[in-house]
């Protein structure tokens, strides 16, 4: 009789259990997808040409629906030119939506990271990847030209990034380095190799077009443009959804190898995967944004303060966070200089090394 009377007994505290859990959960994705919407909003309403945010709306709801559904400038009580239209759909949406794609992946990258290597200064330049990007980037813009046309940078960039992450595979198994402090000394080392050899590329070029080069790699989104946002989309979607899958293999990875390896998991295959994975998101968001640093530094510890170190929610909250820090970040870079526009990956800098700082303080 005991037993029966138990079951009804801790049934309603289960599914109470589980209904608190689904409100936290639903409320987390309406609070994200209200706040991603404003974020964007904003920053395609603020430039060097204001545009309200009605007009931003309107003109976003005609081009979705083909301006047949409905009178979307009689709905949100806006008219706008054929100027605003083009600023809006051409530019700064698409850019925006980049800078959320570019962040969202940096993010997931630097929490991954941070967690395979056990170290919390970890993110995606340690592994040399921004650097290979770098080398292909300058040797497309000062070397071999657009000969694919818009595509030749991103695509070289692309390519420099997983030949980076090649060299650094094949070093680390060349010096048996398979450990996590051990890979990320190799990948600090092919980093200043790739870099010195970007730099022969800049002396041997024209010094003419080193403008541009600067530009490019201190970041920039630039590149923004519809029929380029696939590429970065479908990476992140595949690749951070396998990093989410393996979320319970990265919190065990996070006490230390051998707990790790009582598990069932093979540390070294696991680390190497999860270091290609990051590789591949890093490359295509570096080919397509220029060198942006210290978001996959920040973002993550971030996200730790906030829903605690389990990376079923890390990884999508650092998502969330990425995303916006990056479109917040470059409201700033088009507005400080305004009508210039300053390389994104100043003021990510600039933020960056202060919290660096705060964070060596505090480690």
């Amino acid at each position: 009789m005991s037993t029966a009377h138990a079951h009804p007994a801790t049934e309603p505290r289960l599914s109470a259990r589980a209904r608190r859990r689904l409100r936290g959960r639903l409320a987390w994705i309406l609070g994200g997808a209200v706040l991603t919407a404003l974020t964007l909003s904003i920053a395609v309403s603020v430039g060097a040409v204001g545009i309200p945010l009605t007009s931003v709306w309107g003109i976003i709801a005609h081009k979705l629906t083909h301006g047949s559904a409905f009178a979307a400038d009689s709905v949100f009580g806006a008219s706008w030119s054929k100027g605003q239209a083009a600023i809006v759909w051409d530019i700064r949406f698409p850019r925006a939506l980049l800078a959320m794609m570019v962040g969202a992946g940096l993010a997931m990258v630097g929490a991954s990271l941070q967690a395979v290597t056990r170290n919390p200064l970890a993110d995606p330049h340690l592994l040399g990847i921004s650097a290979g990007g770098a080398f292909g980037a300058i040797l497309a813009l000062l070397h071999t030209g657009l000969f694919l046309g818009l595509l030749t940078v991103p695509l070289l960039a692309f390519v420099g990034a997983l030949a980076a992450t090649a060299l650094v595979l094949a070093v680390s198994r060349f010096a048996e380095a398979t450990t996590a402090d051990r890979l990320v000394l190799v990948g600090v080392a092919v980093s200043f190799v790739v870099m010195a050899g970007a730099n022969v590329l800049i002396f041997l070029g024209d010094p003419r077009a080193t403008h541009t080069v600067v530009f490019w790699m201190l970041g920039g989104l630039g590149l923004a443009q519809w029929s380029h946002l696939a590429y970065p989309l479908v990476v992140l979607v595949l690749c951070g959804g396998w990093l989410w899958s393996r979320s319970g293999d990265l919190n065990a990875m996070t006490v230390g190898d051998e707990t790790a390896t009582t598990l069932g998991i093979p540390v070294a295959r696991f680390r190497l995967m999860t270091f290609c994975v990051g590789a591949l998101i890093t490359g295509v968001m570096v080919a397509f944004s220029g060198m942006i640093g210290f978001v996959g530094l920040i973002v993550p510890h971030v996200a730790r303060l906030i829903v605690g170190g389990d990376h079923r929610r890390v990884l999508p909250v650092s998502a969330l966070f990425g995303g916006l820090f990056l479109v917040a970040a470059d409201i700033a870079a088009r507005t400080l200089m305004a009508p210039e526009d300053m390389p994104i990956g100043l003021v990510t800098g600039l933020v960056g090394g202060v919290f660096f700082i705060w964070l060596l303080r505090r480690r």
